[in-house]
């Protein structure tokens, strides 16, 4: 589903709408709890590290399912990825398919079946922590520092896939942004056990873009993200343009884009997902940042990812 986050999901105050809304979060919950008591997740035989999360979008998990494969193939491994087939989440696939193999199913349990049977020794499991029918070896959930868990309530009261509890069935937290204690103490006292890591984005493009002026528009979970890294980077952003997550631009919209840019005599810039998803015809006319996560002490990452491993 393409939609604009509410903003009310992200206010510290249990609006007047979470209320609303709440006798459904209720039927979501007990749904969620039938799950939990009936599926028997599965065993494989290879190791399967999770990358997941709560907070439904925009908390790294494409470019931290990236970084992984490249620490595991320092450690002498072959990983590959897998994911559940969506049609309209195509970009996330092409990002992957860059980095290595993408094994899709409509269930990612066949999905795995047929990376192993191609005799991978490793899986990446990119936004299945929700999935109770795989057993993993290894659980990380991503989070955004600024956006954290919203209200802390479900969806359609708030913005959470699950409630913080769900912390339980994980491993290590990885928190894209700056060191928060009171974020820290939230997990630990969900699970005590978990180890916290804090990731940044890194744009590796950016001076082709400083001092100078931009119109810059995306369609993604958390767009302020990319906003105000353009503008912590000195980068003159003249307009910022908002599309609902996952968006199928138009050719009629992004002419119009194109055209505002030129008005303004400034490059068009997006994010690298958006670019894929335009029209190929349009893309030679526009910009893209391209990012790198960094893990702040990752080698204490590899070295917990080697207990599980």
């Amino acid at each position: 589903m393409k939609f604009f986050k509410p903003k009310f999901w992200d206010q510290s105050e249990i609006s007047f709408f979470s209320i609303f809304l709440y006798p459904i979060t209720i039927f979501f919950k007990l749904l969620n709890l039938i799950k939990y008591l009936t599926i028997k997740p599965q065993n494989f035989s290879i190791p399967i590290i999770c990358v997941g999360n709560i907070y439904v979008g925009g908390t790294g998990k494409t470019p931290l399912c990236v970084e992984l494969y490249s620490i595991l193939q320092k450690m002498n491994k072959k990983p590959v990825f897998i994911r559940k087939k969506y049609r309209a989440f195509k970009d996330e696939v092409t990002l992957l398919s860059q980095t290595g193999i993408v094994y899709e199913e409509k269930k990612r349990i066949i999905a795995l079946n047929n990376a192993i049977k191609n005799k991978t020794d490793i899986a990446i499991l990119d936004d299945g922590f929700q999935d109770l029918s795989i057993n993993k070896n290894l659980s990380i959930i991503c989070f955004n520092e600024k956006k954290w868990i919203g209200n802390g309530l479900m969806m359609p009261s708030g913005p959470l896939r699950e409630d913080i509890s769900a912390l339980r069935r994980a491993n290590l937290v990885i928190i894209n942004g700056k060191n928060n204690n009171n974020i820290e103490k939230k997990i630990l006292e969900t699970n005590n056990k978990i180890k916290i890591f804090y990731s940044t984005y890194k744009p590796k493009n950016i001076d082709e873009f400083k001092n100078n002026k931009v119109v810059a528009f995306a369609g993604i979970a958390n767009p302020d993200n990319f906003f105000n890294l353009l503008k912590e980077n000195n980068v003159n952003v003249l307009e910022s343009i908002n599309f609902p997550d996952h968006y199928n631009y138009s050719d009629k919209e992004i002419e119009d884009l194109i055209n505002k840019a030129k008005k303004n005599d400034s490059y068009l810039l997006t994010t690298e997902k958006d670019w894929l998803r335009i029209n190929k015809n349009f893309r030679k006319n526009i910009k893209f940042l391209k990012l790198k996560i960094e893990i702040k002490n990752e080698n204490g990452l590899v070295e917990e990812i080697k207990k599980f491993i």
